[in-house]
């Protein structure tokens, strides 16, 4: 669902400075740490899927293989997998191989904390 903004009556942009001015100190302060945050965005792209918060709150949990995650999302292996396939390629998720199943966990804990820090803060938990 695409994001929609309110808009009042007659406004068709935000508001913006009439005056040019830039605090030079501030942007100096804040500029290496805002150059940082490349790539932040992805994770919040994998997190913009209510069923990969679901996998990923889970797995904060404990590791679980792929029938696991279908059995607890409702969903076929197929689907599952498909999910799990993608937080993989994005790195948020690691896997191993015991004999015929696979099993995955959180690549870092930090995601999973994330998670619950925002279930926290909705009051869901």
């Amino acid at each position: 669902m695409p994001l929609k903004f309110p808009r009042n009556e007659g406004e068709r942009d935000a508001p913006v400075c009439q005056a040019h001015c830039i605090n030079e100190e501030v942007i100096k302060r804040l500029k290496p740490r805002v150059d940082k945050l490349e790539g932040i965005a992805t994770l919040f792209k994998a997190l913009a899927d209510d069923v990969r918060v679901k996998i990923i709150y889970a797995l904060s949990e404990t590791e679980l293989c792929v029938c696991d995650v279908a059995a607890l999302l409702g969903s076929t292996t197929a689907t599952a997998s498909y999910h799990l396939r993608l937080l993989h390629y994005l790195g948020l998720v690691r896997y191993r191989k015991e004999g015929k199943l696979v099993y995955y966990r959180l690549a870092d804990p930090h995601v999973g904390n994330l998670v619950r820090e925002v279930i926290k803060h909705l009051g869901e938990a």
